[in-house]
């Protein structure tokens, strides 16, 4: 993978420059990360205004689904980095920037087409790799969806192969959620898809998110891995609500989560942060998704660690010194917007900003929902439960307006 010698300055012929596809707020605070590196950052998304492209030293709107459109893109800006923030993206077209050594992909082009689709991923993890996962059945059709319902039993969860942060994601309890599950998958991915993965309801005690490092050794020049203490994190239809870190597990199962995270990035290979999404229940681990960028779960680390999960992808990615050390339990509590409509305003953060070691990161979105990520408070405290306490504090005293 290539490795800068050195860094240009943005705005210059020199410039080292990045290639940001998604520019959600995980992408802008990759973009500031990368920016204090002083790397030159061209952020693209599907609308004008969105998070990264405020901060970012050049914005495009384009369709990312349109391989002409992110080819014509990347010939035009010739980054060093393209560096996709979410999954709905024209995979092949990376993949033919990458054959053609037009730009690194991050971490890999390959990496991008895998986890876009869940069968992609979740094949590699089974049938290559070996990985503990529930069992599991694709299906294209109603009736197949049926069929594959009745070989998993219920309950089970539902989920379109092309989707992220839960959207059309279910949980069948009985036959009546069966036809509501498959209309919610149809409509709710995020890329137009008639085909959806049924997995079995693993019982388990918790859930993690694993987040892996993979950049240079400075000691040996050569690919290595570093793991980000566990997080903790609480979801609602599918999209977390709430993180902590450390998540509290034994000796035993914390090994096994290294071990099947390092198994399943290494395969993906390339470098920066992986967000590793793994069921524990006990000793055992069972593999679920894995995402090759900064996960959302993973802002808690913007207060609990010395570098956040998005100094660490930016340094993986440009090969530097890789740091993860945890300095304070902490939590993080998203603020959602609570309403609809356009230019909203946030009422309440000077409450929110009293909460004892509390900190608010406001994502700048142009239009509000009731269940969209308007923003994220995070704290750290001596305890994981405080941090949770006093995060949900600062979150709550945030609200939202619009027009």
């Amino acid at each position: 993978m290539y490795t800068p010698d050195a860094i240009g300055t943005p705005g210059a012929a020199n410039a080292t420059k990045v290639l940001l596809l998604g520019s959600g707020e995980l992408g802008r605070e990759v973009t500031i990360a990368l920016q204090r590196l002083g790397v030159e950052v061209h952020a693209v998304d599907r609308y004008t205004g969105a998070p990264a492209q405020r901060v970012a030293d050049f914005q495009y709107t384009i369709d990312m689904t349109d391989p002409q459109a992110v080819r014509a893109l990347v010939e035009q800006v010739r980054p060093d980095f393209v560096v996709p923030e979410i999954e709905a993206l024209a995979t092949d077209a990376l993949a033919e920037v990458e054959d053609a050594g037009l730009a690194t992909v991050v971490p890999t082009a390959r990496a991008t087409q895998l986890t876009m689709n869940r069968e992609g991923i979740r094949t590699l993890a089974d049938k290559e790799l070996g990985l503990p996962n529930s069992r599991h059945v694709f299906a294209s059709t109603y009736e197949e969806f049926e069929d594959g319902v009745r070989q998993i039993g219920i309950p089970c969860v539902v989920k379109p192969v092309m989707s992220s942060s839960g959207k059309g994601q279910s949980y069948i309890r009985d036959s009546e959620d069966i036809a509501p599950a498959w209309e919610y998958a149809m409509s709710g991915g995020r890329v137009r898809s008639e085909r959806v993965i049924i997995e079995q309801f693993v019982p388990f005690d918790y859930e993690i998110t694993l987040l892996t490092i993979r950049s240079v050794d400075p000691a040996t020049g050569e690919d290595a891995t570093w793991f980000c203490e566990p997080i903790g994190h609480r979801q609602q239809h599918g999209d977390y609500v709430e993180s902590w870190q450390p998540a509290q597990m034994s000796e035993e199962a914390l090994g096994a989560a290294r071990s099947v995270a390092a198994r399943i990035t290494g395969a993906l290979g390339g470098r920066g942060v992986f967000g590793v999404e793994l069921f524990i229940k006990g000793n055992d681990v069972y593999f679920s998704e894995v995402s090759p960028r900064p996960h959302d779960t993973g802002m808690v680390t913007m207060g609990s660690q010395r570098f956040s999960e998005f100094d660490l992808h930016a340094r993986a990615i440009l090969g530097l010194p890789i740091d993860t050390t945890l300095v304070s339990p902490g939590a993080s509590a998203v603020i959602y917007g609570g309403t609809e409509g356009d230019a909203p305003s946030y009422a309440g953060l000077a409450q929110a900003l009293n909460v004892p070691e509390a900190d608010v990161r406001i994502f700048g979105k142009p239009v509000a929902h009731e269940r969209r990520r308007m923003g994220v408070a995070f704290t750290t405290a001596e305890s994981t439960d405080l941090a949770r306490q006093t995060a949900k504090k600062a979150a709550d005293a945030v609200s939202l307006h619009v027009k």
